[in-house]
């Protein structure tokens, strides 16, 4: 029987999910308040169908729910929750790419009693991450072995043909997301030591890492990894980091930004200011004259620094106009990135994860386990971190309608019965972690 999938939300990353689900003969709907996006993923496919509808119409979407055999939610976290309470009256599978909250996981109960499965996090990173990472500890674990360092590194990057700006960075999904991240802390177990990470030092604790076909990039934290300790079940790890690759560039600008005030949320009126005005308001400056010079002075770096290049390129030191009234610096910051950071169209990004493990035997033996992913988008109409996110989603989705994942109540994708079959899917669509055991000591992060 022809099983029907609803898709919430027509997003950046959506059209690989509907055109996957789409050649596996299934009935799909696409519901989003962006029609004529979800019309072009859709094609025209005679088993494709698109509706007009926004979150606030929460009738159409019970509607929808009850009317589909699972319902896959790619809209923001928030309404996640909402979706859920529908997919557990009408006892339908629910499939998520974001973050799980605590609400969340509070309807694991309700889940199992209609019967049904809620999986999150079943995206790149969260997702692809999480179910690599499980299948390595698990197999040392099954050895009788300890992770005694695990380290997990993500960056969604243009490819290094692409990186031709300042920042070494173009956007492929949510810009404000990327920009808004930095605003972040992070928190890690380095050594059997505990650094935190306040948002002010975010991009100044950082390191290089050597990519095979993409050279040095840079690391910083992301976010707290001290939960995966436990979500990963490796208690016995003395290091548990969990990070961000981007190419040289990024870090320093984002650093120089930050202090600068640049990325905050705070409400500041700029009614007939121009961006050099602004920047005098920043820094406590007179006047405009010499404005590069006196951000060097205000940042304490040589006026030829690299970051004040990033700045002045984004047109922060420009006598011109920015036409706002009651704003935020990020709000002004993020649109001037975004205005020049798009991929373009014909351009290409590149997704980049890497796991390093270091681990320990009951025999004395240790060894350095490295799993590495490295996959290139087409064009920017078809970007790796649209795949890689979508497609790990529509093969849980077809997992779930043929009962090949069997597990019921709120989860992520840390059991094999999950891990196994996505990681084993994707390998067919060329999604592949490449893992490499029996590695030297020397091989690891120091």
């Amino acid at each position: 029987m022809q099983k029907n999938v609803l898709i919430l939300g027509a997003g950046l990353v959506a059209q690989p999910i509907v055109r996957y689900l789409l050649s596996q003969n299934m009935m799909v709907t696409v519901a989003s308040n962006t029609p004529d996006r979800a019309k072009v993923m859709v094609d025209g496919h005679k088993n494709g169908i698109v509706i007009d509808w926004s979150i606030d119409n929460e009738l159409k979407l019970e509607e929808m729910i009850s009317n589909n055999d699972i319902v896959v939610s790619l809209l923001p976290y928030v309404f996640h929750l909402t979706v859920a309470k529908y997919a557990i009256k009408y006892k339908k599978n629910m499939v998520t790419t974001s973050y799980v909250k605590p609400e969340m996981y509070a309807l694991d109960a309700e889940a199992k009693a209609a019967n049904i499965v809620i999986i999150n996090e079943c995206g790149l990173d969260p997702g692809i991450d999480h179910m690599s990472a499980m299948r390595i500890i698990d197999h040392v674990h099954d050895k009788g072995g300890k992770v005694d360092e695990f380290y997990s590194i993500c960056g969604a990057l243009p490819a290094p043909e692409a990186a031709n700006n300042p920042f070494g960075y173009k956007f492929s999904w949510s810009p404000k997301g990327v920009v808004l991240a930095g605003n972040n802390d992070a928190k890690y177990l380095k050594h059997g030591k505990i650094t935190d990470v306040p948002t002010k030092n975010l991009f100044k604790d950082i390191f290089t890492l050597n990519i095979n076909g993409v050279g040095d990039l840079n690391v910083y934290p992301n976010r707290d990894s001290l939960p995966y300790i436990e979500i990963y079940g490796i208690p016995e790890a003395k290091t548990m980091f969990r990070g961000t690759f981007r190419f040289i560039g990024w870090c320093g600008a984002l650093d120089a930004i930050k202090q600068l005030s640049l990325i905050s949320n705070d409400k500041i009126d700029f009614t007939g200011k121009t961006y050099a005005d602004m920047m005098c308001m920043l820094i406590g400056a007179s006047d405009k004259s010499n404005i590069r010079k006196k951000t060097a002075e205000f940042l304490n770096l040589d006026e030829t620094a690299a970051p004040l290049n990033n700045i002045e390129w984004l047109g922060l030191f420009e006598d011109k106009p920015m036409n706002r009234g009651i704003d935020t610096t990020f709000e002004i910051t993020s649109d001037l990135m975004i205005a020049k950071m798009e991929l373009g169209q014909t351009e290409r990004d590149m997704v980049v994860l890497q796991h390093v493990f270091m681990a320990s035997y009951p025999d004395g033996t240790k060894e350095v386990i490295k799993s590495s992913m490295l996959d290139y988008g087409t064009l920017a109409t078809d970007t790796s971190i649209a795949r890689t996110v979508a497609l790990p989603a529509a093969i849980a989705v077809k997992m779930i309608l043929e009962n090949k994942i069997e597990v019921k109540g709120v989860h992520i994708p840390v059991i094999p019965g999950i891990y196994n079959p996505i990681l084993n899917e994707l390998e067919t669509l060329n999604i592949k972690m490449v893992e490499e055991y029996g590695l030297p000591m020397s091989a690891g992060i120091e």
